[in-house]
């Protein structure tokens, strides 16, 4: 019983310090600007004094916190910033339609901020598509690669970069035609080109 008892007790208090981590770096993204993860992760660790701690919270749990810090203390200019980066995203999507774009990442989950990119995932399984059209339509972009899970195991596939005309960067990432019916795709993780208007409250836009 005094075992159990304390066992309990120490969940709690790592499961605590896990929430004060998650808020704590939600507020540097805020209001520094950051937009790694890890890194905001590590300096909030050192600014609370757990540097050493290996409960780091997930990204989802951060980005949990930055939607309510938003909503909280931007809540007069966080909804305009989100709404633009969602346009920029849309007109990419719309650039891309071929390719049957997805927004995915904090523009989609709605924690991003002024400086956030916007990331779209692209279906091909030719994988010099992207690339040809990027050239085709004379469109600066840089070229690298992305790590991503995908049917079980690591892959790398290649990644573009795009800079739109106010200095955001959209990341385009390439994956075979079949990742598009595995079953993981989620309106809260994924949306296409048709979720992306209902979440801006536009109409589809009919096939030409």
């Amino acid at each position: 019983m005094h075992k159990e008892h304390i066992t309990m007790s120490h969940t709690g208090k790592r499961d605590l310090m896990r929430e004060q981590l998650a808020h704590r770096a939600a507020k540097l993204m805020a209001e520094d600007g950051i937009t790694d993860h890890a890194y905001a992760k590590r300096k909030a660790a050192k600014q609370l004094g757990a540097s050493g701690t290996h409960h780091l919270p997930s990204n989802e749990e951060i980005d949990a916190a930055l939607r309510s810090f938003r909503q909280l203390f931007q809540h007069e200019t966080h909804p305009k910033i989100l709404r633009r980066l969602r346009e920029d995203a849309l007109a990419s999507m719309r650039m891309l339609a071929q390719f049957h774009p997805c927004l995915t990442g904090s523009v989609l989950s709605g924690a991003a901020g002024k400086q956030s990119d916007i990331n779209l995932i692209l279906f091909s399984d030719d994988g010099k598509s992207i690339l040809i059209f990027l050239l085709k339509n004379n469109l600066a972009f840089k070229d690298g690669e992305w790590k991503i899970h995908f049917g079980g195991r690591e892959e790398i596939v290649p990644s573009y970069t795009l800079t739109g005309e106010s200095g955001v960067q959209t990341h385009l990432v390439l994956l075979p035609e079949n990742a598009r019916f595995d079953g993981s795709r989620k309106l809260e993780t994924h949306a296409d080109i048709a979720e992306v208007e209902a979440l801006l409250g536009l109409q589809s836009q009919p096939d030409c």
